[in-house]
């Protein structure tokens, strides 16, 4: 049996899982590590915290399945993606990692956009310059930190710094990439239109590979620390939501995923490039060869649930023991008594500002239609649709594109409610599904590694063959003619607000 593994390096924890050849995971370990806030908005880790929790998850799970370490034919990465790494001469860290919740880089966001010219910059990089971009923070370090600059001879990504400490190479593949906005994203290769203007050399950059090609080995220490050889390919792997995609079977047009995690995520795969001139969602590289996809967020998705848990709900967990069920249980059955619609009750989930699809960092949270008849499950029903008519917004603005849907994977934490996935199902008029796996990220890059190791033939076909379907929810008719309705309405509400906004932020 050939086994192969996947590592994502996230932005809580780096979690590694060992798969055999028919894609079933075998052993799995994470490990936590900090982050780092030295000032307000700032949002840093030590790259090498990420190199030893790889280390030990991979000494973990194979110290638990006891395969022979030369069945273990490839490895997969993932990770966070945006977060800057620099290393001197000599290949050490010179400083911290600045990571992609990092909001430090506004000016350099402008300057980007003054050098490039924005719609120049669309066109090259898919994308307006936005502060969670690795581009401007590499800026940012030119501008605050030179002599940090000085010393920079090689930049690279969150999980291209443990690939380099696995096999020594600079590399990088396009998923992750197109996220720097340095990447001419229709053409897959480093832009140096975008590099000239903005004066970063070239040579600072790894090699962009395809996320299933084979970017390097273990180095000979790498392979005795692991207890792994050095015939262990590493694949170039993805970012975590391209990754997730391919883990969901989100290969092929006419599917997508949502995530409900702390952030909510719309992604639709095409084998078209397709760019929306007003940057409301972004287009990047996928990791499937010669495809992108088109992915819309909002900010606040399962933080607006835990944020009302948390500050509204806290009597919940006393009951949901009495009742003795889980805590998830007891929220989702709470919700389901409420009628769709929560009662004439509107949220819009806005609690850190929005990316899709208004870009507005200042508008914020609101109840609309409180009144004495609501309770407690009433604002929590509300909270689940108004973040479902979030990622509507999202989906709206894919459909505009041409990218029409006609199967919704679902996964995150959010994914797990029955509830919420005929919430989704309804609003977005199309069958949502889940996958039998719940690995997402890390079961999409062991695929990847499988078709570097020569195991697959290519990512499709292994997708149609490994990833099983499992509970599906089919939108209701009446539900979504009341559903349409209201988002007419939800949309409406920001429109009115968007200049209020902007006073409440400077008043």
């Amino acid at each position: 049996m050939r086994y192969l593994l996947g590592i994502d390096v996230g932005t809580s924890a780096t979690k590694t899982v060992l798969f055999d050849e028919n894609c079933q995971a075998i052993a799995s370990a994470s490990e936590e590590y900090p982050l780092y806030q030295p000032q307000n908005g700032w949002a840093e880790q030590h790259p090498e915290d990420w190199h030893q929790a790889t280390v030990h998850t991979i000494q973990s799970v194979l110290t638990k399945s006891k395969v022979p370490a030369a069945d273990v034919k490839g490895i997969g990465l993932s990770g966070q993606m945006h977060g800057l790494v620099m290393l001197d001469e000599a290949n050490q860290v010179i400083r911290p990692a600045i990571i992609w919740c990092d909001q430090r880089t506004a000016k350099e966001c402008e300057e980007i956009t003054q050098k490039v010219g924005a719609d120049r910059l669309m066109e090259i990089t898919a994308n307006p310059a936005l502060t969670g971009f690795t581009a401007s923070k590499i800026l940012w370090v030119r501008n605050h930190e030179p002599e940090n600059y000085a010393k920079c001879r090689h930049i690279l990504l969150p999980k291209d710094y443990v690939r380099f400490c696995l096999t020594g190479e600079y590399a990088t593949e396009v998923s992750d990439a197109s996220g720097m906005q340095l990447l001419d994203i229709p053409n897959r290769c480093w832009s140096d239109e975008i590099l000239e203007k903005l004066e970063i050399d070239r040579a600072l950059l790894g090699k962009v590979y395809e996320s299933p090609e084979v970017t390097g080995t273990l180095t000979v220490q790498s392979a005795k620390l692991l207890g792994l050889t050095t015939a262990t390919v590493v694949a170039g792997g993805a970012g975590d939501n391209a990754a997730a995609a391919v883990g969901t079977g989100t290969v092929r047009d006419g599917r997508a995923f949502t995530t409900i995690g702390t952030s909510g995520v719309v992604f639709a795969h095409s084998s078209k490039i397709t760019i929306d001139p007003k940057g409301r969602v972004h287009t990047f590289c996928c990791a499937v060869p010669n495809c992108w996809h088109v992915m819309g967020v909002t900010q606040a998705a399962g933080l607006s649930l835990s944020w009302y848990l948390d500050n509204f709900c806290t009597n919940y967990k006393e009951k949901a023991k009495l009742a003795n069920v889980s805590f998830y249980d007891y929220i989702n059955k709470e919700a389901e008594s409420v009628p769709m619609g929560s009662n004439k009750l509107l949220y819009l989930p806005y609690l850190m500002g929005e990316r899709t699809p208004h870009l507005d960092p200042n508008c914020r949270g609101v109840f609309f239609g409180l009144s004495a008849i609501h309770k407690q499950a009433d604002l929590l029903r509300a909270v689940m649709e108004g973040v479902s008519y979030s990622l509507k917004d999202c989906q709206s603005i894919l459909k505009e594109m041409g990218l029409e849907v006609e199967q919704m994977m679902a996964c995150g934490g959010g994914s797990k409610s029955g509830l919420w996935r005929q919430i989704l199902a309804d609003m977005f008029g199309c069958s949502v599904k889940t996958a039998a796996s719940q690995e997402g990220a890390v079961l999409g890059v062991a695929i990847l590694a499988g078709v570097a190791a020569g195991i697959f033939a290519d990512v499709p076909t292994a997708c149609d063959q490994f990833i099983v379907q499992d509970e599906s929810c089919q939108p209701i008719a009446e539900h979504q003619d009341y559903y349409a309705k209201g988002h007419v309405l939800y949309q409406q509400l920001y429109e009115q607000l968007q200049n209020q906004y902007r006073l409440l932020a400077n008043l």
